[in-house]
């Protein structure tokens, strides 16, 4: 399997994606990790394995204890996924635009589109 292709499959599922987020604001043990999810410490280790597999973070062992750290540079191919992909046609025939966090906002401020945090 290509490397592009793990990643998509590490991001695809929800609390992986929670992780990322997680290790994103700081390094974390798995302890830490567990204590933010209701599931057991073997199911995020299998999750940080999946993330690991994507080189999407790595490890290091301090004391007893392991460590994991975002390793953001591979999610360079979902941003260039979703540049290129920037609109999709889905089989409903609805048409989806993605735009950045940073452009979408200026619009909203500029144009006052959302309401109500939508």
């Amino acid at each position: 399997m290509l490397l592009e292709d793990m990643i998509f499959k590490a991001i695809s599922h929800p609390v992986r994606r929670e992780i990322i987020g997680l290790l994103a604001i700081s390094p974390r043990s798995v302890k830490e990790l567990t204590g933010k999810f209701k599931m057991s410490q073997p199911a995020i280790s299998q999750h940080l394995r999946e993330l690991k597999t994507a080189d999407l973070v790595t490890s290091e062992r301090i004391g007893l204890e392991q460590h994991y750290r975002l390793t953001p540079q591979p999610l360079k191919y979902v941003l260039h996924w979703s540049d290129v992909y920037r609109h999709l046609v889905d089989p409903s025939g609805h048409v989806w635009t993605f735009t950045s966090a940073n452009n979408r906002d200026k619009k909203v401020r500029r144009k006052g589109e959302i309401q109500n945090g939508r």
